[in-house]
Protein backbone atom coordinates (compact mmCIF):
# COMPACT_ATOMS: atom_id res chain seq x y z
CA UNK A 1 0.00 0.00 0.00
CA UNK A 2 0.76 3.42 -0.31
CA UNK A 3 -0.11 7.18 -0.58
CA UNK A 4 -0.38 10.13 -2.87
CA UNK A 5 -0.68 13.98 -2.45
CA UNK A 6 -4.27 14.86 -2.14
CA UNK A 7 -3.93 18.09 -1.90
CA UNK A 8 -0.67 20.77 -1.62
CA UNK A 9 -1.74 23.38 1.69
CA UNK A 10 -1.35 27.14 1.89
CA UNK A 11 -1.34 29.10 5.01
CA UNK A 12 -2.12 32.19 4.34
CA UNK A 13 -3.49 35.44 5.85
CA UNK A 14 -6.50 35.91 3.18
CA UNK A 15 -7.84 32.54 1.40
CA UNK A 16 -10.28 33.71 -0.42
CA UNK A 17 -7.55 36.36 -2.52
CA UNK A 18 -4.74 33.91 -2.48
CA UNK A 19 -6.72 31.35 -3.82
CA UNK A 20 -8.39 33.63 -6.42
CA UNK A 21 -4.45 34.42 -7.55
CA UNK A 22 -3.80 30.66 -7.98
CA UNK A 23 -7.53 29.76 -9.96
CA UNK A 24 -6.17 32.38 -12.73
CA UNK A 25 -2.66 31.40 -12.88
CA UNK A 26 -3.46 27.95 -13.06
CA UNK A 27 -6.88 28.10 -15.03
CA UNK A 28 -8.21 26.09 -12.31
CA UNK A 29 -11.84 26.06 -10.11
CA UNK A 30 -12.75 27.23 -6.81
CA UNK A 31 -14.58 25.40 -4.58
CA UNK A 32 -15.21 26.27 -0.60
CA UNK A 33 -14.65 23.38 1.42
CA UNK A 34 -14.88 24.56 5.16
CA UNK A 35 -15.45 28.15 4.93
CA UNK A 36 -13.15 30.12 5.23
CA UNK A 37 -10.72 27.13 3.63
CA UNK A 38 -10.60 27.50 0.07
CA UNK A 39 -10.12 24.74 -2.38
CA UNK A 40 -8.44 25.14 -5.76
CA UNK A 41 -8.43 22.33 -8.67
CA UNK A 42 -9.31 21.83 -12.02
CA UNK A 43 -12.76 20.25 -11.18
CA UNK A 44 -14.96 19.30 -8.39
CA UNK A 45 -14.80 16.55 -7.17
CA UNK A 46 -11.05 16.57 -8.10
CA UNK A 47 -10.30 13.79 -10.78
CA UNK A 48 -7.93 11.43 -9.13
CA UNK A 49 -5.82 11.35 -12.51
CA UNK A 50 -4.51 15.08 -12.40
CA UNK A 51 -2.92 15.00 -8.97
CA UNK A 52 -3.28 17.11 -5.94
CA UNK A 53 -5.42 19.93 -5.31
CA UNK A 54 -4.56 23.05 -3.81
CA UNK A 55 -6.29 23.99 -0.44
CA UNK A 56 -6.06 27.65 1.36
CA UNK A 57 -6.39 27.52 5.00
CA UNK A 58 -6.44 31.54 6.76
CA UNK A 59 -3.82 31.73 9.69
CA UNK A 60 -3.25 34.43 11.78
CA UNK A 61 0.22 34.94 11.48
CA UNK A 62 2.06 36.04 7.99
CA UNK A 63 5.18 34.02 5.79
CA UNK A 64 7.85 34.45 8.47
CA UNK A 65 10.71 32.53 6.07
CA UNK A 66 11.91 30.65 3.03
CA UNK A 67 9.34 27.79 1.55
CA UNK A 68 10.66 24.44 1.80
CA UNK A 69 8.19 23.38 -0.36
CA UNK A 70 7.16 25.10 -3.92
CA UNK A 71 5.42 24.89 -7.12
CA UNK A 72 7.25 25.09 -10.23
CA UNK A 73 4.88 25.71 -12.59
CA UNK A 74 5.22 25.52 -17.28
CA UNK A 75 2.60 27.61 -18.88
CA UNK A 76 0.61 26.29 -21.08
CA UNK A 77 -0.18 28.04 -24.46
CA UNK A 78 3.07 30.18 -24.23
CA UNK A 79 6.42 31.01 -23.34
CA UNK A 80 7.76 31.29 -19.89
CA UNK A 81 8.55 35.04 -20.83
CA UNK A 82 4.64 35.83 -21.77
CA UNK A 83 3.82 33.77 -18.40
CA UNK A 84 5.87 35.62 -16.50
CA UNK A 85 4.77 38.84 -17.85
CA UNK A 86 0.77 37.32 -17.25
CA UNK A 87 1.53 36.29 -13.35
CA UNK A 88 2.89 39.67 -12.60
CA UNK A 89 0.22 41.35 -14.02
CA UNK A 90 -2.00 39.23 -11.53
CA UNK A 91 -0.17 40.72 -8.36
CA UNK A 92 3.25 38.27 -8.59
CA UNK A 93 6.17 39.40 -7.91
CA UNK A 94 9.99 38.67 -9.40
CA UNK A 95 12.66 37.46 -6.83
CA UNK A 96 15.23 35.85 -8.98
CA UNK A 97 15.65 35.54 -12.96
CA UNK A 98 17.39 31.67 -12.91
CA UNK A 99 17.19 32.02 -17.03
CA UNK A 100 20.48 31.22 -18.83
CA UNK A 101 21.68 32.53 -22.59
CA UNK A 102 20.80 29.19 -23.96
CA UNK A 103 17.12 29.56 -22.92
CA UNK A 104 17.45 27.22 -19.82
CA UNK A 105 16.22 27.79 -16.64
CA UNK A 106 13.55 29.40 -14.24
CA UNK A 107 12.64 32.48 -12.87
CA UNK A 108 11.50 32.58 -9.26
CA UNK A 109 8.28 34.63 -8.42
CA UNK A 110 6.43 34.97 -4.73
CA UNK A 111 2.60 35.10 -5.18
CA UNK A 112 0.79 38.19 -3.34
CA UNK A 113 1.37 36.69 0.19
CA UNK A 114 4.73 35.64 -0.35
CA UNK A 115 5.17 32.46 -1.27
CA UNK A 116 7.54 31.38 -3.70
CA UNK A 117 7.21 29.31 -6.38
CA UNK A 118 9.17 28.84 -9.83
CA UNK A 119 7.93 29.43 -13.64
CA UNK A 120 9.93 26.70 -15.99
CA UNK A 121 9.97 26.64 -19.77
CA UNK A 122 7.27 25.67 -21.90
CA UNK A 123 6.90 22.31 -23.70
CA UNK A 124 7.60 24.19 -26.57
CA UNK A 125 10.37 25.72 -25.37
CA UNK A 126 11.61 22.35 -24.05
CA UNK A 127 11.75 20.69 -27.40
CA UNK A 128 15.22 22.68 -28.49
CA UNK A 129 18.10 20.98 -28.99
CA UNK A 130 19.75 22.29 -25.90
CA UNK A 131 16.83 21.06 -23.37
CA UNK A 132 17.22 17.29 -25.04
CA UNK A 133 20.74 16.93 -24.07
CA UNK A 134 19.38 16.56 -20.63
CA UNK A 135 20.56 13.16 -19.23
CA UNK A 136 18.48 11.55 -15.77
CA UNK A 137 20.32 9.71 -13.42
CA UNK A 138 18.98 6.82 -11.75
CA UNK A 139 21.82 6.43 -9.40
CA UNK A 140 20.25 5.59 -5.81
CA UNK A 141 21.91 7.69 -3.37
CA UNK A 142 21.61 5.28 -0.52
Amino acid sequence: MTSRPRNITFDCRDARTLSWFWAQALGWNRYYDDDPEVFVAPSYPPRRDYGPGLLFIPVPEGKSAKNRVHLDVTPDGCTREEEVERLIGLGATVLDDRRTADGAGWVVMADPEGNEFCVERSEQQRATPAARSFRLSYDDPA
